[in-house]
């Protein structure tokens, strides 16, 4: 990947709207990130880009409450097995441009938004919790070393775990940092981590804050149920349009 203007414009602009959406919905950086430049870039450039400003922002998620310990302490088998995937699955994603990896990853953002556009949720028992949680997190792990978006299943799996509001901001967090360092760790065990794409990485941390404060202010003025619907359905154009040119 070639370091100039043109890469370092769209990655700023790429990672002020993930911001601005993360800051808005709780969520999605990563998820508009792979979107916007892999459907532009290599995916695994696009998820070398994303590291840095995916994990600073995380850290400002997990920072948000007092209940980090107790939910590392229920969520951690999920957290190994999303590990452990991941790393076992990353190297599909450090495969660079391959017709699969585009497919995986705009089948996964169809998936993504038409999931969370029709509302559905679920519940979980603790029983459930506990015969389940691996499978979600090995799931997630290797959705993420595909695609490098780790929402699926880990975010609706989350949502039905029954936590209050503050709880699943920090548990999105943890899941969301868990993979991000799997990520890497994957994408650099494969020699997937080219320093131009770290070195945008790190200068996308300032659009992507940016971003993230802009949009939680902007949470005291419009609905972010209405924003997250227009949001998802742009999502999942994107995703079909990712699919299409894949086949």
């Amino acid at each position: 990947m070639e370091f100039n203007f043109a890469t370092l414009l769209l990655a700023g602009t790429t990672f002020l709207l993930a911001g601005l959406v993360k800051g808005v919905t709780g969520m999605g950086l990563p998820t508009v990130a792979m979107g916007v430049l892999g459907s532009l870039l290599s995916p695994a450039t696009a998820a070398a880009m994303l590291l840095l400003p995916s994990f600073i922002t995380n850290i400002f998620q997990l920072s948000g409450g007092d209940h980090c310990g107790a939910l590392i302490r229920r969520l951690w088998p999920m957290q190994l097995a999303i590990v452990s995937a991941t790393l076992l699955s990353s190297g599909w994603l450090a495969k660079g441009q391959s017709d699969y990896t585009q497919l995986a990853l705009g089948v996964a953002l169809v998936v993504y938004a038409l999931w969370t556009l029709t509302g559905r949720s679920l519940t979980v028992s603790p029983r459930g919790e506990y015969l389940f949680s691996l499978p979600v997190g090995i799931m997630t792990g290797l959705l993420t070393g595909a695609t490098g978006v780790f929402v699926m299943p880990a975010v609706p799996w989350l949502q039905a775990l029954g936590l209050e509001k503050d709880e699943l901001v920090q548990a999105l967090g943890i899941s969301f940092t868990s993979s991000t360092l799997a990520l890497a760790a994957g994408l650099w065990w494969h020699g997937a981590l080219p320093s131009a794409s770290l070195g945008i990485s790190g200068l996308a941390v300032i659009p992507a804050l940016v971003g993230l404060f802009a949009g939680q202010r902007l949470r005291r003025f419009i609905s972010p149920a209405v924003f997250k619907r227009y949001f998802l359905i742009c999502l999942l154009a994107l995703g079909f349009e990712m699919v299409v040119r894949a086949l």
